[in-house]
């Protein structure tokens, strides 16, 4: 075993299997919020690499096999997570952890035979979670196109609250006026949680005046969020027709979720073989063999006439320079799935449209899991969202007992600067609270707040 230094621990005991994208992000995240990580994959260099980087344990070997995962430690593990390129081996891996020791399994499978068999699965092996970045990087996309003039659409307290993106066009009403102004005159069922300027990312007060260019975030009910955008000027139908640019497990995701709406779908895909299997799995897209980065096949196949746009393909590099084409040549909503972190700053100063990052949204699944898992009897993580380059945590809490942020109103209690209580769900009603509202047992609350690694309610408080 290759050993790092081991630093006394608070934290979890965690093993993970696989250190591609997702098993990387995983361990630069989990590392971050101080839990006892050993790693597992069969690539020694790689394994001592990231090993030595983030001064954890590191194992080279086959993860599914009893004498390496011994070696681990799996007997004393807290969580055991196989994100690995097999699904087979993935559930593999976690079968045999769940034989020899007494740990939580999550296991990352992303074809579509065993997603759609999740729960049964997940059941039967004893899993925890079983979570699929292509799938939730589809749902996301499919929110957006949804309503395609925001940048971003998150679900909270079971899809009964969105929290929501945008950017404040030129001439828009929101500009220079006050947050609280828009909330007394234009919006009381609304709440603004952040606000993106020159990139600086505020959690603003009531006085916080409002520019063109901002980047908004604002949480509400469905029905209110589309009434709103409407009244600030923002169309909220849902697109007509989309393309797709790639074939892969993702586009097939997205496609079907689209069809099921009645969106009308193109995938423009490179191989012959895997054009033909979409043909058959979806009947009600057309499919066209072609390259989609030609942007004369593009104009071709009517790209100047299309509602939305989605890159799909497998390289970064090529999803970025489709979208910037297609801003130029179409009016189209523009989506770009990004795999990769490393130039942020360059990417978020490119017009590339609402952009997806399938292995940030697997991680934040798995990370709201750990910290419900290691947190006290007080309270639940629900969801978690990292916002604005992770430099903003959206976290819904599930109350489950009384408490020092129980049954006092939210005006009389010591708040963290820079937190936002953004609403209470109670009962099913999602209420947007004032300072004369308090949190009850039973409620589910979200908090909006640039402090990372809450996993607790009490965490609101200074």
């Amino acid at each position: 075993m290759l050993k790092a230094k081991n630093p006394v621990n608070p934290g979890l005991s965690i093993i993970i299997v696989g250190c591609g994208k997702v098993g990387t992000t995983l361990i630069e995240q989990l590392s971050k919020e101080g839990h006892d990580i050993t790693i597992i994959d069969r690539n020694a260099r790689k394994v001592q690499e990231i090993a030595n980087f983030y001064d954890i344990m590191g194992l080279a070997g086959n993860g599914a096999s009893h004498n390496v995962q011994l070696e681990a430690g799996i007997e004393s593990a807290d969580l055991f997570i196989a994100v690995t390129n097999s699904d087979e081996l993935n559930l593999l891996c976690c079968t045999v952890a769940k034989q020899v020791g007494n740990c939580a399994a999550i296991a990352r499978v992303r074809t579509p035979d065993y997603s759609s068999e999740a729960g049964y699965l997940r059941e039967k092996l004893g899993l925890a979670m079983i979570i699929n970045p292509e799938l939730e990087a589809s749902k996301e996309a499919a929110r957006i196109l949804y309503m395609p003039t925001v940048l971003e659409v998150n679900s909270f307290a079971h899809g009964q609250a969105e929290l929501i993106k945008f950017k404040i066009p030129k001439d828009n009403i929101l500009g220079d006026i006050s947050v609280a102004y828009l909330g007394q005159n234009i919006a009381p069922d609304i709440l603004i949680c952040a606000i993106e300027r020159k990139g600086e990312v505020y959690i603003p007060s009531g006085e916080f005046h409002m520019r063109a260019g901002d980047i908004i975030s604002f949480v509400a009910t469905r029905k209110i969020a589309r009434d709103f955008l409407e009244k600030i000027g923002f169309k909220t139908h849902q697109v007509k027709n989309t393309m797709i640019i790639g074939g892969g497990r993702a586009a097939y995701y997205l496609a079907k979720q689209l069809s099921t709406m009645g969106i009308s779908v193109k995938i423009i895909e490179k191989e012959r073989e895997r054009c033909e299997e979409l043909s058959v799995l979806l009947p009600k897209a057309i499919i066209i063999n072609g390259d989609g980065t030609d942007p004369e096949l593009l104009k071709e196949e009517g790209i100047e006439y299309m509602e939305s746009f989605v890159a799909l393909t497998g390289i970064d590099e090529e999803n970025i320079l489709l979208s910037l084409h297609v801003e130029q040549v179409s009016n189209a909503k523009v989506i770009t799935k990004i795999n990769h972190f490393t130039f942020k700053d360059v990417i978020n100063r490119l017009d590339l449209g609402s952009v997806v990052y399938p292995r940030y949204i697997t991680s934040e699944a798995i990370i709201a899991y750990v910290r419900a898992k290691k947190n006290s009897m007080n309270s639940n993580i629900e969801t978690l969202y990292h916002m604005f380059d992770h430099r903003v945590e959206a976290i819904e809490f599930k109350v489950n007992e009384s408490s020092k942020v129980t049954n006092i109103p939210l005006m009389k209690m010591s708040l963290k600067k820079n937190l936002l209580v953004s609403f209470i769900n109670r009962n099913g009603s999602i209420l947007i609270p004032s300072g004369q509202d308090s949190i009850q047992v039973g409620d589910t609350v979200m908090i909006v707040t640039t402090h990372t690694g809450f996993k607790d309610i009490l965490d609101i408080l200074e």
